[in-house]
């Protein structure tokens, strides 16, 4: 299937879209029609619920969606990271039990590998499960885990070999939120909103059935996890308008138009990318700044930041360009261009970069919102460091820093 041309793929998808899609239909009807047809995540394998198909495939099925205004499927962990991760590692049994779900949009998931003393160094995680018949006993605490508050699953990974070297006493573990032991606090940003929790889990419980991939070698499975993450952050191109999927705020029951006929971004301000350069230029013209050469500068500079993340996005698609630290890179690219949109964005507008909400007549507060968000993306995510040390070691063939031998057991490190 992955042979498919450009034009092959589109005429697929258009037939299907033509025989499926309806403006009559709920987003749970919708979402139960996209789920199974293989269109809702094409890059997952066909025993997976998806078409084998690669990025390109992939992200021109989303173009296809946006371009007719057709709801996408459901955004969120589950879809971005669970799904993969359990495709490439799970068994086909945990496949068919937890896949499903998450691409109808019915069980929305949570990502619990940060720790207060494990963020940049998350292999020396402390969050333990000990093994108690067909359970395992879990404690520990999580943090930055965006989505705690409304997921109903997580992706949890837990030390069940203490004895063994750090990378390799780790098990990933699907985990059930609702559960009791399990307790979710909000982290209120300087933005006002929580998209950050901390969890703390006291003796909580996961079946035995739900470790993904093999015991004591979760460092694997967390590893592709992050790698689909970092894949997710820096991608570029069209995306469908959609919601999140989750048992506990569900958009199910609503119609499909409450989302496609919907304006992207706060006062209609689309999200980062050409759209919000081209907001920031019209802006520049209204308000008379655009004669400001200094000003047409910074604009000229931002879009080739955003035309150079496009052109390398479409070389990473081909195999035989590849150098393997594209997710990195285009983590690291997406950190910089938060960066640039926010000083950009407050040049177009000037003193009314200080204001927030109605007080701010340009943007109705939106700027101040992306310019206290965003620090965010340099550390979410893997820090800008870490995308950096990934790529000199692992890419470059850089020597690691200096440090105790892979092999020595995890109880025997220094901590903190």
């Amino acid at each position: 299937m992955s042979e498919l041309s450009a034009e092959e793929v589109q005429a697929q998808v258009e037939t299907w879209l033509d025989a499926n899609w309806s403006e009559d239909l709920t987003v749970g009807e919708w979402w139960d029609l996209l789920g199974p047809s293989g269109y809702a995540h094409p890059i997952l394998p066909e025993n997976a619920y998806g078409k084998g198909w690669n990025r390109a495939q992939a992200a021109a099925v989303m173009a296809i969606m946006a371009d007719r205004k057709v709801m996408g499927p459901p955004t969120g962990l589950g879809r971005m990271l669970a799904a993969p991760t359990i495709a490439t590692h799970g068994t086909q049994e945990q496949i068919d039990e937890f896949l499903p779900s998450i691409l109808d949009g019915s069980v929305g998931w949570c990502q619990l590998f940060s720790e207060p003393g494990a963020g940049s160094d998350l292999a020396g995680l402390t969050t333990k499960a000990e093994k108690d018949g067909d359970e395992w006993i879990i404690t520990g605490q999580k943090v930055w885990t965006s989505g705690g508050q409304i997921a109903d699953m997580g992706m949890l990974i837990a030390r069940t070999d203490p004895n063994a070297p750090k990378h390799k006493g780790i098990t990933w573990f699907a985990f059930d939120m609702d559960q009791p032991g399990v307790t979710v606090r909000p982290l209120v940003e300087m933005t006002g909103s929580a998209m950050f929790n901390e969890v703390f889990i006291d003796e909580a419980r996961v079946p035995d059935s739900y470790v993904i991939g093999e015991l004591n070698h979760g460092w694997a499975a967390a590893n592709t996890t992050l790698m689909f993450e970092r894949a997710s952050l820096g991608s570029a191109g069209k995306s469908p308008a959609s919601a999140s999927g989750s048992g506990k705020v569900s958009p199910r029951g609503r119609s499909v138009t409450d989302f496609t006929q919907r304006e992207g971004g706060e006062r209609g301000i689309p999200p980062i990318g050409p759209g919000l350069w081209q907001y920031y230029a019209d802006a520049a013209v209204k308000n008379g700044r655009i004669t400001d050469p200094v000003l047409r500068q910074d604009l000229v500079r931002l879009w080739s930041k955003i035309e150079v993340n496009r052109l390398s996005t479409l070389r990473g698609k081909d195999p035989k360009q590849r150098t393997g630290a594209e997710p990195n890179i285009g983590k690291l690219v997406m950190s910089d261009l938060f960066r640039s949109f926010r000083e950009v964005g407050n040049s177009v507008i000037g003193a009314d970069g200080m204001l927030t909400g109605a007080d701010d007549k340009s943007t109705g507060g939106s700027l101040a919102t992306t310019t206290m968000f965003s620090p965010g993306p340099a550390i979410y995510g893997g820090t800008d460091q870490i995308q950096r040390n990934i790529i000199g070691e692992r890419v470059l063939g850089l020597p690691r820093e200096p440090g105790p031998g892979k092999d020595t057991p995890f109880k025997d490190l220094p901590k903190n």
